[in-house]
């Protein structure tokens, strides 16, 4: 009974401690976003620049007229992610997109299904009101339509104007889930798509195979779905919906969670709408429609089943770890470079044992092959697709060793870097930030193409 009161009290403590730090981040977080923006303003108010610059040197449009040929690089964040126009002058990459000319950067539910989002990204570009799919949208308990794009931001995409993507985290399976959607012709309206329409995908941490981590955010690991009554997740679940049901106009335009088609508003199911909510009768979290359950194993092993590797689409994947082997025992590598945000994760995925009570994920499974992580995913998840189905997949140890790369193979590096290493702070990342960044849009200008490539400043 006492050892019982121990494990209780130490869970709690645990839950107390994650709660509090995920807490505080996510105001240091808002709070930056809006010091940013209000120093913005005053600088623009107090010094701002009364001389516009009307003419351009013809070398100018002869740069601009070249850049429009180049495919733009889309730029996909992951779970609790934003996208341009979110949190003010904040930039989810970390400012990234600004090496490039052609880089879009687009908002996406950040909490909502890998299915809903890669929805929202098609008709992010395409243009139109984004169409969740009748079937769907009955089946989840939501409206099927929802944003309105009126003009995309690349409308011409399209087998002969393809795109390269980036996706961090779980941003590089909604890319897949797009792709394999481009294949099937799931676009109503759209029966020209084909996978074709994806160049290349690089994937940053990208979360294929599922991670350890939900288990101990709070999904149970009996099936990949439900959640423990007193999790991280239960108060993540419970502020959202908090969160969403009081609508703040201003609030929302600044940080959207994304279940705006849930309609979870309380100009639209008043307060007996949020109790049902709250108990668990309704919305996303009641249907399953939202990210988590796309990331356990059990789910990721679910969607796997029916994505495929292209043989005309380039692969590119960049996994990272912030664990190392002491006496044959996993561990957290350099402490002093790891986030407080995922110190006692990356401890705990170290230690991760699969309930012996629970049936295996998939035939094979053993517990030390997930240990390696980045305190958000696994090591093991962020090759390649492996499970159920492993993909074609190259380790890379320098670029020049692949030249030229082939389509239809995921070519992969281990990175030492936690998951948030490349993103929001660049100074944090330090060289590695520039490093990865120019090797991934270098690679997408000169060396993954179908046809001659259009180099800035060089007109054909």
């Amino acid at each position: 009974m006492i050892v019982r009161w121990w494990i209780t009290a130490l869970q709690l403590t645990e839950l107390f401690v994650s709660s509090l730090v995920h807490l505080v981040y996510g105001f240091y977080i808002f709070s930056t976003a809006v010091a940013g923006d209000l120093s913005q303003a005053l600088s623009d108010c107090f010094y701002k620049n009364n001389v516009e610059v009307s003419l351009k040197s013809e070398d100018s449009k002869e740069n601009l007229t070249s850049t429009k040929d180049l495919p733009p690089i889309v730029l996909v964040h992951g779970i609790f992610g934003f996208g341009k126009g979110r949190l003010g002058g904040l930039s989810y990459f970390a400012g990234a997109e600004k090496k490039d000319d052609r880089v879009l950067v687009p908002d996406l539910g950040s909490l909502t299904s890998v299915y809903d989002r890669a929805r929202e990204l098609f008709y992010y570009l395409k243009g139109g009101q984004v169409d969740y799919g009748e079937e769907h949208s009955k089946a989840c308990g939501h409206s099927q339509f929802g944003r309105i794009y009126e003009q995309g931001h690349y409308p011409e995409w399209d087998e002969d104007h393809p795109i390269h993507f980036v996706g961090h985290s779980a941003g590089a399976q909604v890319v897949r889930v797009l792709q394999q959607m481009l294949a099937d012709k799931a676009f109503k309206g759209y029966e020209n798509t084909c996978e074709n329409w994806v160049l290349s995908v690089t994937a940053l941490s990208g979360a294929f195979n599922g991670t350890t981590r939900t288990y101990f955010d709070g999904m149970n690991p009996e099936d990949g779905k439900s959640l423990r009554p007193v999790s991280l997740l239960q108060l993540c679940r419970i502020g959202v919906i908090i969160y969403d049901w009081f609508d703040i106009p201003w609030l929302k335009n600044y940080y959207n969670f994304g279940f705006d088609h849930f309609n979870i508003s309380w100009r639209k199911i008043g307060i007996w709408g949020l109790i049902d909510c709250l108990l668990g009768n309704a919305g996303p979290f009641a249907s399953g429609d939202w990210i988590l359950p796309d990331l356990t194993l059990q789910g990721s092993i679910k969607l796997n089943s029916h994505l495929h590797t292209f043989p005309n689409t380039y692969y590119f994947s960049y996994a990272t770890k912030r664990t190392s082997k002491v006496m044959g025992i996993t561990v957290p590598s350099g402490i002093l470079g790891i986030h407080p945000l995922l110190f006692i994760r990356i401890l705990q995925m170290s230690l991760w044992r699969h309930p012996p009570d629970v049936p295996p994920p998939y035939k094979g499974y053993r517990d030390e092959d997930w240990w390696d992580n980045d305190g958000a995913l696994n090591t093991i998840s962020m090759t390649h697709p492996r499970f159920p189905v492993e993909h074609p997949s190259q380790l890379v140890v320098k670029d020049s060793d692949c030249q030229p790369f082939l389509p239809g193979i995921w070519y992969y590096k281990i990175v030492e870097g936690d998951h948030i290493l490349f993103i929001v702070n660049r100074e944090r990342a330090g060289v590695q930030f520039d490093l990865i960044y120019d090797s991934i849009f270098e690679r997408c200008r000169k060396h993954a193409f179908r046809k001659n490539p259009t180099m800035p400043n060089h007109i054909i």
